[in-house]
């Protein structure tokens, strides 16, 4: 018996089809083993904070500083005189001196205010987030801070040797302090190491943390 041919090949020749077995078909967005992801490693900015408290407090005041300015105007405006305070305040920008001590501290005062304020807004906030690798263009996570240092602690104590372990996280540095109540220190340094290297890999993030490993003895009771 002859072979049957492949379509499209030439005469003679033949062609083995593939062969898809149920259960085993690509995923739609999977990528093939070895091949670029183009959306790992892409930039993921940090998260933004809605800064409603501050917005809301100053907008609060500037409400309340407006309408009480709307207030004395048009009550000027119907014939009767201004306010006491406004009086006053026009007096006392008239009369007193540029150099005086309380318009150096009022002038103190809302240039600390405004450099607050434009701090605010020029900033992300939520620096207890850390941003997370994107693998989607349109998804975004984030992994909070104590849930990140939770797994570090938690892949720490798994090392023999390791009674307990103490972790700070940081956007770029995680702090981890260990004791180690058998073991040598330095054989227990070098596991806790490649568990931490391992574990800080695992969390996914854009921006994986410097890790800051000490060992030590517990202290003598008594």
């Amino acid at each position: 018996m002859t072979e049957p041919q492949g379509a499209g090949t030439g005469e003679g020749s033949t062609q083995r089809l593939p062969v898809v077995e149920r259960g085993t078909e690509p995923a739609p967005h999977e990528h093939e083993p070895g091949g670029a992801d183009p959306y790992e490693g892409g930039r993921a900015g940090r998260f933004w904070s809605a800064r409603r408290i501050p917005a809301g407090i100053v907008a609060l005041l500037l409400l309340i500083l407006a309408g009480a300015f709307l207030y004395d105007v048009v009550a000027v405006r119907a014939g009767r005189s201004a306010l006491g305070w406004r009086r006053d305040l026009a007096r006392e920008l008239a009369e007193r001196p540029v150099d005086d001590t309380w318009v150096l501290v009022g002038a103190g005062v809302a240039a600390a205010l405004g450099l607050w304020l434009l701090l605010l807004a020029l900033t992300p906030g939520l620096r207890r987030v850390l941003p997370m690798r994107r693998t989607h263009p349109d998804v975004r996570a984030g992994l909070h801070r104590d849930a990140a240092a939770t797994v570090l602690r938690d892949r720490a104590m798994e090392v023999a040797g390791v009674q307990s372990a103490r972790v700070r996280m940081r956007r770029r540095r995680a702090r981890v302090r260990a004791l180690s109540h058998f073991r040598e220190l330095d054989d227990v340094r070098a596991d806790l190491g490649g568990a931490l290297d391992d574990a800080v890999r695992g969390l996914g993030l854009a921006r994986p943390p410097a890790v800051s490993l000490r060992v030590t003895r517990p202290g003598r009771k008594g």
